[in-house]
């Protein structure tokens, strides 16, 4: 299967989304399936994430960890903040990572490697390919209002998604002989990809729910729940619109070899527990794409054909 791809080097861009972007291990395993070899990785958020972790070789560490998660596990890693800027610090996360991985720097990883971050205070994309592997990933995870903004180097970072949410342009400098895309704000499936039952999507309502009643108990302004959407349902809503947008435009200019969609309704972007569908999920997707470039002799098909279809455009 997708013979074409055995022996090519390539160039993988993974996306920002949250829980989604455990999707991209999923890519990464059929990628390794059909014979390719990734050369190099560009990731923005939990592409950066995935990708760095990747790059060091002790992806299937962290795979058998993720997908060990339960509901209540997701909890344990949240760390309040009261210092203001986000509701969490993150500091359990890299720690965990680190105890996974060990720390490490860009410059050591067999795979050129770059996050990319925002640096809040120029309002500027920055790509960070040296220095410290775990700083770079705090700095590109930070999502703006859950997340602190991460201090390195004397700047500001929050998410690099604010402002290039599947980051081609870094991988550009690296010759290899296709680039793959992995959007994991695609649009959405009807029916979701990973439909719950109502009692199971009630019980995954906890995590948000508790995030809910944090920032709730410092607001004056409180009206009936059913009156108005929560803050963070707004806030993570808003977050894949923009992204979501912003991707579209990127893919139409760059026009990279190969993309692989994850719809934006596979899960919520806490729902880390849900790490083996969506592994599967993603190497599912994977083939398919792989296969239908397979049926059209090695040409893809556009990427703003297949959104405008999906617009109704």
């Amino acid at each position: 299967m997708s013979d074409w791809l055995s022996g090519k080097s390539v160039s993988l861009v993974l996306g920002s989304g949250g829980a989604r972007g455990l999707a991209h291990i999923g890519v990464i395993r059929a990628l390794e399936a059909a014979g390719a070899k990734v050369e190099a990785v560009s990731g923005c958020s939990m592409g950066a994430l995935v990708g760095g972790i990747y790059a060091t070789g002790k992806l299937q560490a962290y795979e058998d960890w993720v997908c060990s998660l339960e509901r209540s596990d997701v909890l344990s890693f949240v760390d309040w903040s009261f210092a203001g800027g986000g509701l969490m610090q993150g500091r359990k996360i890299i720690s965990k990572l680190e105890e996974l991985v060990g720390q490490t720097t860009i410059e050591e990883l067999d795979i050129d490697f770059t996050a990319v971050a925002v640096d809040i205070d120029r309002g500027r994309e920055m790509w960070l390919s040296e220095g410290s592997l775990f700083d770079a990933i705090r700095a590109s995870i930070a999502i703006p209002g859950i997340f602190t903004p991460h201090r390195y180097h004397g700047r500001t970072f929050v998410d690099g998604g604010i402002l290039n949410p599947v980051p081609v342009a870094p991988t550009l400098r690296n010759i290899t002989d296709l680039t793959l895309v992995v959007d994991v704000n695609a649009p959405a499936s009807d029916p979701p990809p990973q439909a719950e039952s109502e009692h199971e999507e009630n019980e995954a309502e906890g995590v948000i729910d508790r995030l809910r009643e944090f920032v709730d108990g410092f607001r004056s302004d409180r009206q009936p729940e059913e009156t108005r959407p929560g803050l963070l349902a707004v806030l993570m809503r808003s977050l894949d619109t923009m992204q979501s947008a912003i991707t579209r435009q990127h893919l139409a200019v760059f026009q990279p070899d190969l993309t692989v969609l994850i719809p934006k309704n596979a899960c919520m972007v806490h729902e880390f527990y849900q790490a083996r569908a969506m592994i599967d999920l993603g190497r599912s997707l994977a083939e398919q794409s792989f296969r239908t470039r397979d049926r059209y002799t090695g040409q893809p098909a556009p990427y703003d054909k297949a959104e405008n279809e999906d617009d109704g455009e």
